[in-house]
Parts: C-alpha cells; structure tokens; sequence
C-alpha cells in the first residue's frame, strides 16, 4: 500500500478575487497542503496581461517540483492552459486539445494533459482537464477522454485519476456519465459530505473533482477554505489522499 496526495485547482490566473495577481501565493497554499501531485487549471504562460511569467514553472519551483503543461489557448507567444507539478519522477504521456461540438460556438478552446507519475513501484496515471461551460460539449469531451487517446489506451493501466474543473455539478446528466466509469472521490465511503469549491466566497457549486478508477482508495477529502484560499482564486483547492494498493495491474 502506498499513500499519496493529490491536489487539484482551477488558479484563475493567479488573480485573487482581490484583483491581486499572485503565483507566489498559490505557490504558498499548495505548500502548505504538502501534496505530491499537484493539477492546476487556468494557468498562464508568458501573457501580458499577468506579467509575462510562466506561472506552471514558477509555482513549480517555488514547490521544489517537476512542471507539466498544456495550452488549450494559443495567442501568439502567449499560452493558455493546465498543468501537472509532483515530486514525484513522471513521463507526459499525452497532451491534446478536447474538442467542441459540431455546429455550435465555442466559447473556449479546452484541452487536457495526461502523466504517468511513478509512486514507489507503482504507476499512477494522472489526467488533468478544464471541460466547456456548456453542457453539449462537455458530454463530447467526457466521451473523448475515455476514447483510444486517453483512458481507453492500452497504456492507460493500473490506477487512473481524472482530475479538474470539469464545470459538472452532480445532478448533471454528464456528472452521471462520468460517475458510472469512475468513483467521484468525494463520493467514497465514510468520507461525510461532499463540500462544493466555488465560488471561493461562499462555496455552493462542487464543479471541481477527481474521480479514480482501478485498485486505489480514498483515505481523506478536503476543501481548503480559509481566508487566503477565499480571495487567492474564485475556486477553493480539493485535495484528495489516496490509496494506492501493491496488487494493482501495471505494478512495475
């Protein structure tokens, strides 16, 4: 049995609620939580309009970790994405922009990244995506992400998180799609009730997840809600500790 945990977190830029641009802030909050795996959202590289840093590797180093990143938005110079930090040795197995739905609009680009990450003997797959605000779409990319690029490759073995904003409230038909292919982790036994992330201010909507899938259990859940996790983005960070078992098919 091995033990790890995962935090997952839409940073809205590192802009505060309080109109503050702050990695280092972010950096502060996801240290404190001490996770191994770290999934942001809505992370900017090398924009304008938050000071031409690369917000993944500065967070990153500040944590002493290893940065993954994916742009769903191009702009020139200027990148747009998610990213995956751990400590942990890992290999980016796939990265890729999730499509929208034939004939309507797309109000954002979205995509997804997907790592291997190595936990003692162990291979833990970890998926990190932003799905659509609408729901159409997010029906196509849920579907896409289970498809032969992702979860559905032959590689895709042993335990699976899916983790992110997936913009999902659980009484959505698409929450339910998900949750029939994979353990909403909030969901797990004897861990109480399950506590929304947004808005940061006064949390009513549980949009952010992880869902698992494979010989891997739920030790503890939480959301972080303090005064800094309040204004530091418009999401409160979750973060799941799990289980990972020796059995597992995949085990090196």
């Amino acid at each position: 049995m091995t033990v790890i945990r995962l935090l997952t977190w839409n940073v809205h830029r590192c802009l505060g609620v309080d109109g503050r641009i702050s990695p280092q802030r972010i950096a502060q909050v996801i240290g404190e939580a001490r996770p191994d795996i770290v999934a942001l959202q809505e992370v900017d590289v090398l924009r304008k309009r938050t000071g031409l840093v690369d917000q993944a590797e500065e967070i990153a180093r500040a944590l002493g970790m290893d940065s993954h990143f994916h742009p769903a938005v191009r702009v020139l110079e200027e990148l747009y994405g998610d990213a995956i930090l751990t400590t942990l040795p890992s290999k980016l197995m796939h990265t890729g922009a999730l499509p929208g739905r034939p004939g309507l609009r797309t109000l954002e680009p979205r995509g997804a990244l997907w790592a291997q990450i190595e936990v003692g003997d162990l291979s833990l797959q970890v998926l990190n995506t932003h799905l659509s605000l609408v729901a159409r779409e997010r029906r196509t990319q849920t579907d896409v992400l289970f498809g032969p690029d992702w979860i559905g490759r032959a590689d895709c073995t042993g335990p699976v998180a899916l983790v992110g904003d997936f913009n999902l409230v659980p009484r959505s038909r698409v929450y339910a799609r998900l949750s029939r292919r994979m353990s909403d982790a909030q969901r797990a036994p004897g861990m109480g009730k399950p506590k929304p992330t947004f808005p940061a201010g006064f949390p009513v909507l549980r949009i952010d997840h992880v869902f698992t899938r494979g010989d891997v259990s739920v030790r503890s859940v939480e959301v972080i809600r303090t005064e800094v996790t309040r204004v530091a983005s418009d999401h409160l960070p979750l973060v799941v500790e799990l289980e990972l078992h020796t059995g597992s098919p995949g085990a090196a």
